[in-house]
């Protein structure tokens, strides 16, 4: 009888540390990302989630630790993870100067996947404006409209994606995740807000904060 082998893990963190600003703000993070898995990334406000996601995505290098793509580590890994990516920050990527539907044509959709996006996201009507005239929910959904696009990306890293949106709009962006994890696609995401998304791990970067005390004789702090 043979045994089909387990798949690696799609993305790989090992023995992770992360700074901002020289502040040293977790270190010791090790998880593992599977196809058709969905992850949380928990903390309270400077935790380092979004510098987690960011040094994750490329952005920044004040790292220790492995990570992982596909058993490829970085940078080599970080190449290729790149052509699987869909990332999301907090300012969307949006920009103001163009439509709706500029924005996913110069994102490469057709003008007819782009409609079909900006209809599931309950924008059509808007896709002719400003993004600039926009509210921040609808801004926010423009951003979001790149999720409801033909042929993603397997690999999705969102930072708060639920930030300005009603509850609507939560409902519909949950169905989409759970149809991308059903596809066999991946998602890591931080959010302040509970998530009704079937097999959600998560991994609090509390557990890994570095303790901060203070020298009073200097005034230094020191990172145990």
């Amino acid at each position: 009888m043979s045994v089909t082998p387990k798949s690696p893990a799609v993305l790989q963190v090992r023995d992770l540390a992360c700074e901002r600003d020289g502040r040293r703000l977790f270190e010791g993070l090790d998880f593992s990302l599977d196809a058709g898995g969905a992850i949380q990334i928990k903390g309270s406000n400077g935790a380092g989630k979004t510098t987690l996601l960011r040094t994750l995505i490329g952005s920044t290098s004040d790292f220790n630790g492995e990570i992982l793509w596909r058993n490829s580590p970085f940078p080599k890994g970080l190449r290729a993870m790149r052509e699987s990516l869909l990332y999301i920050g907090h300012r969307g990527g949006v920009r103001g100067g163009l439509t709706p539907l500029e924005n996913l044509t110069w994102y490469g959709a057709t003008e007819t996947s782009a409609m079909e996006a900006l209809d599931r996201v309950d924008l059509f009507g808007f896709e002719g404006a400003l993004c600039s005239s926009l509210s921040a929910g609808q801004n926010r959904r423009v951003a979001l409209a790149r999720l409801f696009l033909p042929l993603s990306p397997c690999l999705w890293i969102l930072d708060e994606p639920l930030t300005a949106l009603d509850v609507t709009g939560v409902a519909a962006l949950e169905k989409q995740m759970a149809d991308h994890l059903a596809c066999g696609g991946s998602l890591l995401l931080t959010s302040h807000q509970p998530l009704n998304l079937p097999g959600l791990d998560f991994v609090d970067l509390s557990d890994y904060a570095v303790e901060e005390s203070f020298n009073d004789m200097g005034g230094e702090h020191v990172f145990n």
